[in-house]
């Protein structure tokens, strides 16, 4: 796809994170969905062979936000979850740490603590996740209180509600918000994709939260039954660069949900390459979100490394 010009009014200095709600729907052009599927499904196609392939496969375990969300969620799990997120293959030195544990904020400084000095992140889901239908100043009072408790991560979700009856200032204002009340911790924006209808909205969406302060938008809860899809990821990859030639300021890019198998994972990270270059092939600007994606990678790492492969019964459960 061609890129998208940028609007030449729009080139003045930025702010240091919030700007002006026009700003963003000024760029919230039409998006050609045709070519958008096209594109991702040749980028698909590609194939890495070994080195390659080991190389891709271990980026992409240390890209990975290793998430349990459910209400069933004890210490014992969240513990093993952490022990795993640091070693996840144990046999293996070489495969690297993944880069966070996302869990609900009453687990975070049990996280914190069980991580230590890792270097693994800690994230937490807030704003009333999965629906975002909560009082304003609960979502607040949630992310500063997640903070508090040593969250390096937040990620709240959009009032969807909101954005598909057109008060695009009210979800404007809510991200600038949350994003004030992270103080130093990053903001992911999740943007529920499934929910938005079209790669328009999608666009629309995306270019809202960049202006507002998002320093990751995201595509997904997992909690829908529309998750990540590889067109999904370039048009919100494409925003992300178009916001960066106008302002220079990187934002990160997290799909998430469906993503549960190694072939896939490397898909996502062609799509990224081949959009945004060597700079975005970092965990500081792109992360995998996936449940059940961490033990098919080891699987095949194993598989690289040995020849065989080996049943799952060889991994623990995530």
């Amino acid at each position: 796809m061609t890129e998208t010009a940028i609007a030449p009014n729009l080139s003045r200095a930025v702010a240091p994170y919030r700007r002006a709600l026009a700003d963003a729907l000024e760029l919230a052009i039409p998006v050609d969905a045709v070519a958008a599927e096209e594109r991702a499904a040749s980028l698909a196609k590609r194939s890495l062979k070994k080195d390659s392939k080991v190389w891709g496969l271990k980026l992409a375990i240390s890209m990975m936000d290793l998430t349990t969300l459910e209400g069933k969620d004890t210490r014992g799990k969240v513990y093993a979850l952490c022990q795993k997120a640091v070693r996840p293959d144990p046999s293996d030195p070489e495969v690297p740490p993944v880069a966070a544990v996302c869990v609900y904020p009453t687990m975070v400084s049990f996280v914190k603590s069980a991580l230590g000095q890792s270097g693994v992140k800690v994230a937490a889901v807030a704003t009333g996740f999965p629906s975002g239908q909560t009082f304003p100043a609960i979502k607040i009072a949630e992310t500063r209180q997640a903070v508090a408790a040593g969250a390096d991560e937040i990620d709240m979700v959009i009032d969807r509600g909101a954005f598909l009856s057109g008060h695009y200032q009210h979800v404007f204002d809510e991200i600038a918000d949350i994003k004030e009340a992270c103080g130093p911790a990053h903001l992911k924006v999740i943007l529920e994709t499934g929910d938005l209808g079209n790669y328009d909205q999608i666009r629309r969406a995306s270019m809202i939260a960049m202006f507002a302060g998002a320093d990751f938008i995201k595509t997904s809860t997992g909690k829908v039954g529309v998750n990540a899809t590889l067109p999904i990821t370039l048009v919100m990859l494409e925003c992300i660069r178009d916001f960066y030639h106008l302002t220079g300021k990187k934002i990160g890019m997290k799909p998430a949900g469906g993503i549960s198998n190694s072939k896939l994972a490397l898909a996502y990270l062609v799509v990224l390459y081949e959009t945004m270059g060597p700079e975005w092939m970092t965990s500081d600007l792109f992360r995998l979100g996936a449940s059940s994606l961490l033990n098919d990678i080891l699987m095949q790492l194993r598989k690289e490394r040995t020849g065989a492969y080996q049943s799952g019964d060889y991994f623990t459960l995530d």
